[in-house]
């Protein structure tokens, strides 16, 4: 593998807390060098030229729907993961309903070979019930071997207590996350958006807060009996003031929690559904206003860990209908940097490193990514190069997603990804 030697450019990673010119040698796909500008000689390395931008370490997802196998007409593997390049992602952590569930070794190793095309690196999370029925746990250690970096059987939560206390138990011996899609689907059965004024007025059933908060204290009480330090929970897409309390809670009473929330639920609350939006459709749904201001304040003050798109393509003749039978989803690789700059980085005005951080790094520990969301020397060459400053339209028809299922069709970005590369190999370059 040819070296690249990226020049010029402003450092800035925040695993290691630097924020400095520095020139960068990639080498067998890893960070060899990192030196002051001009010291390291490029030998025959291809050389990048980052003058007056931001080199930072490639942004990872820990939660997206890349619909191989089986759902091909929504989105590839090859595709999504073009979709994630072009948005500054080199890992995404790909979820397990597909056709068939990604419940076996088998699957598993399909998803990540050569043949599938992906663009980035894909880290496969398994269904932690066969078939995600929430019955027979899978075979989490066979599953490990294969690939996989987390159980869950997201979209289908858990809802047995002796289910969900015997999946914390054996993830925690595989040395597995358990994510939970925290939802008490008894309570939400013919539901299609947030309890609430709009719903109301729409003449739509609406989901409780509470059918996330209880089942989020359920699970933090399943974690507290069982009484393993090494058994980790974490949160899917948190979207309410209550549930996000209660994970609080339970990490001041030293249990291993952690969550993530969407862009969507910081940005959008119920009222943008308009009249029966079915971009606007997904699940969690969006919320109140205060919800949505508690998920933000919950991001400015640390509370929350990832950032992560929740990115769900779905085909325009599915999302084209009534809004009940609609898909819940919405696409988010391509808007999730330029969304989070927007909001925290020039409205609230949180530190680009703080920023980088709930794309890159936080997310990579959660799910224990070793090398991944950082720069440092011998991590893996993945790098987002980027101008943090430069505004730019985002065109869902212009996605590089198969599908064009987003609420954010024609909104103005800020930081544009001018390349992305992976493992030391540009898999995305902005045209001029």
């Amino acid at each position: 593998m040819a070296s690249l030697l990226i020049r010029g450019g402003i450092l800035l990673d925040p695993s290691q807390g630097v924020e400095a010119p520095k020139d960068i040698l990639i080498r067998d796909g890893r960070v060899a060098e990192i030196a002051a500008p001009g010291k390291i000689k490029p030998n025959g390395s291809d050389i990048f030229d980052a003058k007056g931008l931001v080199v930072a370490p490639g942004l990872v997802d820990i939660h997206v729907h890349l619909r191989e196998p089986g759902q091909g007409y929504k989105e590839t593997i090859a595709s999504g993961t073009a979709a994630a390049a072009a948005g500054g992602f080199t890992s995404v952590c790909a979820m397990p309903n597909t056709t068939p569930v990604n419940d076996s070794p088998e699957v598993t190793r399909w998803m990540i070979a050569p043949e599938r095309g992906a663009a980035i690196r894909v880290f496969p999370i398994a269904a932690a019930t066969r078939g995600s029925m929430g019955e027979a746990l899978s075979e989490y250690g066979a599953l490990k071997a294969a690939g996989a970096v987390a159980v869950t059987d997201d979209g289908k939560p858990i809802l047995k207590d002796s289910v969900m206390r015997e999946s914390l138990s054996a993830a925690a011996r595989a040395g597995l996350p358990v994510i939970q899609h925290a939802e008490d689907t008894r309570m939400t059965n013919n539901c299609s958006m947030n309890a609430g004024a709009v719903a109301f007025r729409l003449g739509l059933r609406g989901i409780s807060v509470e059918s996330e908060s209880s089942l989020v204290e359920r699970d933090i009480r399943l974690l507290s009996e069982l009484r393993d330090v090494r058994a980790h929970l974490h949160v899917a897409h948190l979207s309410t003031a209550l549930a996000l309390e209660a994970v609080r809670k339970a990490r001041r009473n030293g249990l291993r929690i952690t969550c993530e929330v969407a862009p969507h639920h910081f940005l959008l609350t119920d009222e943008d559904v308009g009249l029966y939006n079915t971009n606007c459709k997904m699940n969690p749904p969006l919320r109140s206003q205060a919800d949505r201001d508690a998920v933000l304040e919950g991001i400015l003050d640390g509370s929350v860990d990832a950032i992560a798109t929740d990115h769900a393509p779905h085909a325009a003749h599915e999302k084209e209908r009534e809004f009940e039978l609609a898909p819940n989803g919405i696409t988010g690789l391509e808007t999730a940097l330029g969304l989070t700059l927007r909001v925290f980085h020039d409205q609230h005005k949180l530190p680009l490193g703080r920023v980088l951080s709930l794309l890159s790094t936080q997310p990579a520990n959660v799910l224990g990514l070793k090398g991944r969301g950082t720069l440092a020397v011998g991590a893996w060459g993945d790098v987002v190069i980027f101008d943090p400053k430069k505004e730019w339209i985002f065109r869902a028809a212009d996605s590089k997603s198969k599908s064009k299922n987003t609420p954010f069709d024609g909104w103005k970005l800020l930081g544009w990804v001018y390349a992305t590369i992976s493992e030391g190999r540009i898999a995305y370059r902005a045209a001029e």
